[in-house]
């Protein structure tokens, strides 16, 4: 019996990996590495000492999809494959349609003809849009603002929809704040490819002097030093919110929020990256980008009182991770 890892070759399903093979679980993976490198998968296999069956497939093949399931016993499913940035879904938002919902309708169709109907869905924060006050909780009104926000609240509606038609489904909706920061090792971490669009990833490369210095998009919000505040928590701890979510999987379609509960500001991240590792990180204030919150934080404690999960990571921790990995790039 196996858990099948969609996109487990990507940030966070690498390091969901990790910690299910760890744990002892046979996984399955698939991955078409849009978003991420083969090397993944050996950096896998290094670190846990552990093997695994890997499919070259995207999700949206459905002949692809229905080999890996007869060839395997899959009883449950993490399905983290999917596009990610929030401006390329504003400039292609068909992609983004067709792959994220249209991917995700192929998985749940062959689950469901092979009788497995356990799953852990990666949402995201953006299905509470700009939330009207913070923390923000999982009973918080669902509103997104951008076609990859969408898409993750349709992938949540057709979840429900689903359990609604067939009562014997159990899916937990793990919605995700700011993931950051790198395996222990510094051998994984986040590697995208193409230009970065997320906070940290941006700051490493005006570190090594990819870039020549970070856009901080408005410092006039009514936030502490002006810049937008986000909740940001750790790749490890994130990945464990899975095996948490997994061990305590019910009978319904369960919503968690996935967060530190903690928020920073932008200048917050970039002056204790400076800080604990000793590099400088060139930047300057340029204009608001459209759409951007002042403030997105995280109340995580239904997850810690329904799952006995919490963050357990510091923002000097993600920095420092996040550097020591790009160093060993």
């Amino acid at each position: 019996m196996s858990i099948l890892i969609t996109g487990g070759a990507g940030f966070i399903g690498s390091h969901t990996c990790i910690e299910l093979l760890n744990s002892g679980r046979e996984i399955v993976v698939v991955d078409n590495f849009f978003n991420s490198k083969p090397k993944a998968l050996e950096i896998i296999r290094e670190l846990t000492g552990s093997d695994f069956k890997f499919y070259e497939a995207d999700i949206c093949d459905k002949q692809a999809l229905t080999r890996v399931f007869a060839e395997n016993e899959i009883t449950e499913v993490i399905h983290f494959a999917g596009y990610k940035a929030v401006a390329e879904s504003v400039r292609f938002p068909l992609n983004y349609y067709n792959n994220n919902v249209g991917g995700t309708s192929v998985l749940l169709e062959i689950m469901s003809r092979h009788n497995c109907k356990k799953l852990v869905f990666s949402s995201s924060a953006t299905v509470y849009g700009i939330p009207e006050s913070v923390p923000v909780n999982e009973d918080f009104p669902l509103s997104a603002i951008n076609p990859y926000g969408r898409t993750k609240l349709i992938i949540e509606e057709m979840c429900r929809d689903l359990h609604i038609s067939d009562n014997e489904w159990s899916i937990a909706l793990l919605r995700y704040f700011n993931p950051v920061g790198a395996h222990e090792s510094g051998k994984l971490g986040e590697d995208p490819n193409g230009i970065p669009n997320n906070l940290m990833p941006i700051i490493l490369q005006a570190a090594t002097g990819k870039i020549p210095e970070i856009n901080v998009c408005g410092n006039d919000y009514p936030t502490p030093d002006g810049t937008c505040v986000r909740d940001y928590i750790h790749v490890v701890d994130l990945a464990r919110g899975h095996i948490a979510a997994l061990e305590h999987m019910k009978n319904g379609v369960q919503t968690y929020n996935l967060g530190a509960g903690k928020g920073y500001s932008v200048l917050d991240v970039i002056n204790t990256f400076k800080r604990v590792n000793g590099v400088n990180v060139p930047y300057k204030i340029a204009e608001r980008r459209l759409g951007d919150a002042a403030e997105c934080r995280s109340d995580p404690s239904k997850a810690e009182r329904e799952l006995g999960w919490k963050a357990e990571f510091g923002i000097e921790r993600m920095c420092e991770d996040a550097w020591r990995f790009t160093l060993l790039l």
